[in-house]
C-alpha cells in the first residue's frame, strides 16, 4: 500500500490538475485525449466483450465506460481511484456507473470478482521503489480477474525521469509470467509505453 505522504501527493496533484483542466485527459496527465484513447483500445484488445464485467483501477473519471459504450460494447463497470476529487466528477458526468474512493488495496472484493481488470497509467507515479507497488498491485488484479488483466506502464527504453516511474517491458513480462500461465507483451502501439495481457 502507499503511505500516507505517497497518497496525499497523488490527491493534491489531481486536485490541482483538475481545478485547471476540468473533465479532460490533461486533468489526468495525459498529452491529449488520443493518447489516453490509443490506451483504451489496446487494453480491450485483450478480450473484452459485450456483457463482460470490468474493474478499472486508477479509473480517474471513469472515461473508459464512456469510451467503451460508445463502441458499441455493454460492460459491468466498476471503477476505483484514490482521488476522490475526480470521483466525484465522474459520478456526475456518469450517474450510471459505479465509482469507489479508494486504494484497490483497501477494497475488501473477493477472488475472480470481475471478467476483467484494467489500469491505465494508474502505476506511472515515481515511487523510487524498482517497481515493488507495481508488481503487488499487479499480483492482486491478477486475483480479482476471471478471465484476464490488462495494464499498460511507461517504457523505461525511451522514458528516463526523475518525476516517472517506467520500467523495462521484458523485466515486467517475466515477473507476469511468473504468477500467470500465458502472457502478451504489445509495445508497438505508442514508442514510450507498453502493455501487458494476463490471461487465465
Amino acid at each position: 500500500m502507499l503511505d500516507k505522504q505517497q497518497r496525499q501527493r497523488i490527491i493534491s496533484r489531481h486536485r490541482d490538475s483538475l481545478t485547471r483542466y476540468g473533465h479532460h485527459p490533461h486533468a489526468l496527465y495525459w498529452s491529449g485525449k488520443d493518447i489516453q484513447e490509443i490506451r483504451f483500445q489496446v487494453l480491450t484488445e485483450v478480450g473484452i466483450q459485450d456483457g463482460d464485467s470490468v474493474l478499472d483501477v486508477g479509473c480517474g473519471f471513469g472515461d473508459f465506460y464512456a469510451w467503451i459504450k460508445q463502441k458499441g460494447i455493454a460492460i459491468d463497470y466498476t471503477g476505483v481511484d484514490l482521488s476522490l476529487d475526480l470521483v466525484a466528477k465522474g459520478r456526475e458526468i456518469y450517474p450510471d456507473i459505479k465509482l469507489i474512493v479508494g486504494e484497490l488495496f483497501d477494497c475488501r472484493f473477493s477472488q475472480a470478482s470481475f471478467d476483467w481488470v484494467i489500469l491505465s497509467g494508474a502505476m506511472n507515479e515515481q515511487l523510487h521503489d524498482d517497481a515493488s507497488y507495481a508488481k503487488k498491485m499487479i499480483t492482486l488484479m491478477y486475483d480479482l480477474c476471471v478471465k484476464g488483466v490488462a495494464f499498460n506502464m511507461l517504457d523505461a527504453r525511451f522514458v528516463q525521469a526523475h518525476d516517472l516511474q517506467s520500467v523495462y517491458p521484458q523485466a515486467m513480462l517475466e515477473y507476469c509470467e511468473s504468477i500467470a500461465s500465458s502472457c502478451i507483451l504489445k509495445d508497438d502501439y505508442l514508442k514510450n509505453d507498453f502493455s501487458i495481457y494476463m490471461l487465465r
